[in-house]
């Protein structure tokens, strides 16, 4: 079964890299694991082709016999979509990680993360009942932490990934008690049987729904960094580039989308729940583009970008348009790699310099590399014929058909920021005046044929809109051309880039006081509200704890352990006396259990 390759060859990838995990390292796993990679793209497109109009189920095994439960995969539209995008990336992904990790002491455990981490996202993907899919969902936590923490020796990175780690138990927490409702209310976890049942939704509770709905939803904006989960997000820049790559192109912050699109069933019963992520949606898309436009940080303007297009995404789930939602994030996942991996070759040639600031003039000796950022760009600004624009353009005229004109009015603006911001960071980093004195270099080949097949679908995936969406078999409005709003939505996107080259063209000091920067770029002061809430005070009850429980300790062990060593000094001859301490020591023992037993 080709579908079984996909599946496990990531798993054999990372067995192998972590078998030599603590051996010097060896760019012999690298290759190895980067192939196994990509043997699984090619199996993802067998399966594609061969089961691309047919939904086929696959039981592994019984799990948990008692609730009915079995290690079974599910592959449909939606699951074949995800598997070719995720192994596809991973594969680009791998190659890169052999240039940008060669020199670091951790090579061949970062590939044994890296194959545990697609795993794991495969399992999400590919299962066919909701318990499977969270110990995939759990999973993807749990490699994200070890990837942005992977230099741990850095206090700064290690909180990072714990934050990332944390914020998403929370989250997850909610997801669970869904999961538990949809069990107590179905009888069942299986997506056939429950979205079966759904069919019948008279007979069901609309309350029940209703908050089922909105739990998944919570575990969504967790994994997916929505309001007011974000924060980890921009800060699990921490890690390894080609780490943020993954995690922002085609895994965890993906799953939440995924989430939402394969439970469509359920969320377009509950049109509260739905307006709600609309809406939601629309403001994160907005509120962190306002960020971008005022970060200084190369990787963190490029993380603010993936959270306001998360923002597209969830409101084209809200409004419906499961497709339209799927759809961008495909096309997003190839140009927001090749931005990531273009950071990640600046990176490199600026000695891990990321204040775009202290860049500039990079334009001539990285000229494929800027190139590569720039058509990247051009895709997510939405510009003819990139993929942003079919993909992003189809949110917004969905938003305007059904009639959600506030919400339109705000993706709009945001496509307006987003080119702007895109095009800042460009004009910064490679043609404004030099503000260095560094000798930059450009990536070495495997690097640049890694990012070369995310180039090639940032330019010419839109084109298979059509054929997509005749593939993805999930019920939508139908969407005709308005030729007049995708005018509109172009001439705003050009108009932000033109603004952003005038405005930059000769480049900007750091210290330009305009009147809301400083708010922007203390991203509107909520990680200091987090801290001075929950992390200071999480703080001093640790501080309170500690000091109580090594009070409690010193009374329990060494006060006794030192009122017993006093005796024996004092009568070190006179053995009757040590025994009558101990003897009358142990009948206190005794007594006091029996005091506590019968009380």
């Amino acid at each position: 079964m080709s579908v079984l390759y996909v599946l496990f060859l990531p798993l054999l990838s990372a067995i192998f890299a972590g078998i030599y995990s603590f051996s010097p390292k060896n760019k012999v796993i690298g290759y190895f694991c980067s192939y196994l990679m990509l043997l699984a793209f090619v199996y993802s497109l067998i399966s594609l082709y061969h089961l691309m109009n047919v939904n086929f189920y696959l039981n592994l095994g019984q799990w948990i016999g008692l609730l009915g439960i079995n290690f079974g995969l599910l592959i449909d539209s939606v699951s074949l979509t995800m598997m070719c995008v995720v192994t596809l990336v991973a594969t680009c992904v791998h190659f890169y990680s052999i240039y940008y990790m060669e020199h670091d002491a951790g090579f061949n455990k970062f590939f044994a993360f890296l194959g545990l981490f697609v795993f794991c996202m495969l399992i999400l993907v590919m299962s066919d009942n909701f318990l499977l899919l969270f110990v995939g969902w759990e999973g993807v936590g749990l490699c994200s932490w070890l990837l942005i923490g992977f230099w741990y020796q850095n206090e700064k990175f290690s909180l990072a990934a714990n934050e990332a780690f944390i914020m998403n138990r929370i989250s997850d927490f909610a997801m669970l008690l869904g999961i538990f409702l949809i069990y107590f209310n179905f009888g069942t976890l299986s997506y056939k049987e429950v979205f079966g049942i759904l069919n019948f939704h008279e007979t069901l509770n609309p309350n029940v729904l209703t908050l089922i709905a909105a739990l998944l939803f919570v575990g969504a904006m967790g994994k997916s960094a929505q309001f007011p989960f974000h924060t980890w997000l921009a800060n699990a820049m921490a890690g390894p580039t080609p780490v943020s790559a993954l995690i922002h192109a085609a895994t965890m912050v993906t799953a939440g989308v995924y989430l939402i699109i394969r439970s469509h069933d359920l969320f377009s019963l509950v049109p509260s729940v739905s307006y709600f992520i609309a809406c939601l949606g629309a403001f994160v898309a907005l509120f962190a583009a306002s960020m971008a436009i005022a970060a200084k940080d190369l990787k963190r303007i490029v993380a603010f970008s993936t959270l306001s297009q998360l923002g597209y995404m969830f409101v084209a789930c809200g409004l419906g348009a499961y497709k339209v939602a799927l759809f961008h994030l495909v096309t997003h996942a190839f140009f927001k790699a090749l931005l990531f991996l273009g950071a990640g070759n600046i990176m490199h040639a600026m000695h891990d310099e990321l204040n775009i600031y202290k860049m500039g003039k990079l334009y001539k000796p990285m000229k494929i590399t800027a190139v590569l950022m720039i058509l990247a760009s051009l895709a997510l600004s939405g510009i003819y014929p990139f993929a942003g624009f079919f993909s992003k353009d189809k949110i917004l005229d969905f938003a305007f058909i059904s009639d959600h004109y506030g919400i339109y009015a705000v993706l709009l603006f945001t496509a307006f920021l987003t080119a702007f911001y895109s095009f800042r960071l460009i004009m910064m980093v490679f043609f404004a005046p030099q503000n260095h004195n560094i000798h930059p270099h450009e990536a070495k080949p495997i690097a640049l044929f890694a990012m070369l097949p995310l180039a090639v679908l940032a330019i010419i995936s839109g084109f298979w809109d059509s054929s997509f969406f005749d593939f993805i078999r999930i019920p939508m409005q139908e969407l005709h051309h308005n030729y007049l709003l995708i005018a509109v939505s172009l001439v705003v996107a050009i108009a932000g880039i033109v603004l952003a080259i005038f405005v930059y063209k000769n480049g900007s000091k750091e210290t330009c006081n305009c009147k809301y920067k400083k708010l922007l770029e203390n991203e509107y002061y909520i990680p200091k509200l987090y801290e001075i809430i929950f992390i200071n005070p999480y703080k001093c009850l640790s501080k309170v704890l500690t000091g109580f429980e090594e009070g409690l300790y010193a009374l329990i062990f060494e006060c006794p352990k030192k009122i017993i060593n006093l005796i024996c000094c004092e009568h070190k001859n006179n053995s009757l006396t040590l025994h009558i301490v101990f003897i009358g020591a142990f009948c206190a023992f005794l007594l006091l259990t029996m005091v506590v037993i019968y009380a």
